[in-house]
C-alpha cells in the first residue's frame, strides 16, 4: 500500500512509522491544524519553529503617525532575535523608524513560440493594442484581482512577456496563475500563438534576479532612521564611523567582489524569521534577500540608516496564513492590512541590519553567538 492511498493523517503516520521502524510521537503531537486548511499531499502531521518576540518598534509612514509593533519571529538560530530587539531599542531611543511601499504587482512570465523575429516583435505590438481585452480576460478570474501592466522581450523564436497583477490582500501567485492562463486562452484564440509555458522563469518567481532588483516585484519597500550618536553608543556599543566602515567593506565592497545580488548584511535572517511566523511562502526568502543597505554619518555625529527591499512576497490571506497558528502569529503585530504587514517586516530588517553591522563593528558576534546559540 502507498502513503497516497491512505485517508486519514494518523493512518498515513502509523504506515510509516511500522515501515521505517521509528517513533513520530513529537510530529504527532505537533499536528494542530485542520486538514481542511491544509494545502500539502501525503500529510502526517506537523513540525514547529520556535517562535519569539520582538519590540515593540516605533514605525510611521508618510501618512501615519507613529504606532508601536510587536514583530514575531520563527527561528532556530540563537542571537537573531536578541539582535533584532537591540536594534529596536536603538530605534525608539533616537526617535522610529519611516517606512515607505510602492505595490509593484505579482508577475507570472510566460514563454510564447513566436518562431522569428518577426513574428516576436508583431506579437508584443499585438499585446500592446489589445491590452484592453487582456485586462478583460485576466480581471474576470478573480474579484481581487487587477491587471496592471506588461514587459515584454524577443529572444530568437521566443518571445517573454512579464505580466504584472495587483492582487489585494493575497501574495497572488495562483491568482497571478490563473488570470495569465485566462490571457493565453485569449492570446491563442486570437493570434494562434502557443504558450511554451505558462511560467518561463520572465516572472523570476523565487529565484534572485537583476530584473526583481531594478523593477520589483510583490511590493517594494524603503526604510529610514537616525540613530543618534550617543544611543550608538550606548545601546550598540560601537560607534558611527566603525558602523560606516563595517558597512562600506562588507555590504558594498564585498557584495561587488562576489557578484552578490544582496547588498545588505543579513535581509533574508529576519525575512525568513518573519515568512516562518506568519505562513508565508518560504520559497519567496529568495526575493526577499535582494536589497541594499544605506548608510552616512551625519555632521553631528549621529547615524543615518536605510533599507531597500525591491521584492516582497508576502500576503494576509491565502497560503499558510490560512493556518490557525499563524493567524495568531499575524495578529501579534495588530497589523490591519498587506501593506501595514509589510511595514511591520520593514521595520523588523532594519533593526536586524542595523544591530548586526553594529556587532560586526565592535567585534562581539561569535561572543553573542556563542553565549546564545549553544547550550
Amino acid at each position: 500500500m502507498k502513503l497516497s492511498q491512505f485517508k486519514l493523517t494518523e493512518k498515513r503516520r502509523e504506515f510509516l512509522e511500522k515501515k521505517l521502524k521509528i517513533k513520530l510521537s513529537q510530529i504527532k503531537k505537533a499536528h494542530i491544524e485542520d486538514e481542511k486548511n491544509i494545502y500539502g499531499e501525503n500529510l502526517i502531521g506537523e513540525t514547529t519553529l520556535p517562535l519569539g518576540i520582538v519590540g515593540p518598534v516605533k514605525v510611521k509612514t508618510f501618512k501615519s503617525k507613529i504606532k508601536k509593533y510587536h514583530i514575531p519571529l520563527s527561528t532556530t538560530e540563537g542571537a537573531l532575535i536578541a539582535s533584532v530587539n537591540r536594534g529596536c531599542k536603538a530605534v525608539n531611543e533616537s526617535g522610529s523608524v519611516t517606512v515607505h511601499i510602492k505595490e509593484i504587482g505579482t508577475t507570472r512570465g510566460p514563454v510564447y513560440e513566436t518562431k522569428n523575429l518577426g513574428t516576436g516583435f508583431w506579437f508584443i505590438d499585438w499585446i500592446e493594442q489589445n491590452e484592453k481585452e487582456i485586462k478583460e480576460a485576466a480581471e474576470k478570474t478573480s474579484s481581487h484581482l487587477q491587471y496592471l501592466k506588461f514587459e515584454a522581450k524577443v529572444i530568437g523564436p521566443y518571445t517573454y512577456v512579464r505580466f504584472y497583477f495587483k492582487t489585494d490582500e493575497a501574495m497572488g501567485m495562483n491568482m497571478a496563475t490563473f488570470a495569465t492562463e485566462s490571457i493565453n486562452q485569449l492570446i491563442k484564440k486570437k493570434t494562434g500563438i502557443n504558450c511554451l509555458a505558462l511560467s518561463g522563469n520572465f516572472c523570476l518567481d523565487k529565484k534572485p534576479g537583476w530584473l526583481n532588483f531594478l523593477s520589483g516585484r510583490g511590493i517594494s519597500l524603503w526604510a529610514e532612521t537616525v540613530i543618534k550618536k550617543e544611543v550608538v553608543q550606548s545601546v550598540l556599543k560601537t560607534t558611527a564611523e566603525k558602523i560606516y566602515e563595517v558597512w562600506l567593506a562588507k555590504n558594498m565592497i564585498s557584495s561587488a567582489l562576489n557578484g552578490s545580488l544582496g547588498f545588505n548584511a543579513h535581509f533574508a535572517n529576519i525575512v525568513a524569521a518573519f515568512f516562518a511566523a506568519t505562513g508565508q511562502d518560504l520559497a519567496h526568502i529568495v526575493e526577499g534577500s535582494l536589497g541594499i543597505t544605506a548608510t552616512k554619518i551625519l555632521t553631528n555625529g549621529d547615524l543615518y540608516f536605510s533599507i531597500h527591499l525591491p521584492a516582497l512576497m508576502l500576503g494576509m490571506v491565502g497560503g499558510g496564513t490560512r493556518l490557525e497558528i499563524k493567524k495568531e502569529a499575524i495578529k501579534i503585530t495588530q497589523a490591519k492590512n498587506r501593506h501595514e504587514l509589510v511595514e511591520v517586516l520593514g521595520a523588523a530588517v532594519l533593526a536586524g541590519e542595523l544591530s548586526l553591522l553594529a556587532s560586526l563593528s565592535q567585534g562581539s558576534l561569535a561572543e553573542a553567538h556563542q553565549k546564545l546559540g549553544r547550550k
